[in-house]
């Protein structure tokens, strides 16, 4: 569970109905006086986590440790993260090299700007088009999740 911790004025840190601060024994940290006078206040926050995005990660873990231990998966797995490795090198150093080219750069944003024109004129200008694009999306979505 991660945690920090933060600073706030002493307002925003009574306790309900009372005029005690609610973490009085923990260490004081400055705040930067707004009118004059000096205050601090300590707060601790620990962060909460739902159960949808961790279940996935853990998940994840669970199957690189099982993937981790037979040694052939080992080999696989050490092999998918070098491709990995050397794919992402590829792809930069290929992006690189067309952004060197005299006209490429140039050309390639015009045509985004077409585009971008274009897909304005057609989806987001007029209403009729707007619902047809939020329809198009909404079912996109579910097509994903799989309703």
């Amino acid at each position: 569970m991660a945690s920090t911790i933060a600073t706030a004025s002493p307002s925003s840190m009574l306790v309900f109905g009372g005029n005690r601060p609610f973490l009085g024994n923990l260490r004081r940290l400055p705040v930067l006086p707004i009118s004059g006078r000096r205050q601090s206040v300590t707060i601790v926050v620990k962060a909460v986590t739902d159960g949808s995005n961790s279940s996935e990660s853990e998940s994840i873990v669970k199957y690189v440790s099982n993937a981790w231990s037979t040694p052939e998966d080992r080999i696989a797995l050490a092999g998918l993260g070098f491709a990995a490795i050397v794919a992402l090198w590829a792809s930069t150093n290929l992006i690189g090299a067309i952004d060197k080219l005299p006209f490429v750069p140039g050309v390639l944003e015009f045509i985004g700007i077409l585009f971008s024109w274009w897909f304005v004129y057609r989806y987001l200008l007029f209403k009729p088009d707007r619902e047809e694009l939020l329809r198009s999306a909404k079912k996109s979505i579910s097509d994903v999740l799989g309703q």
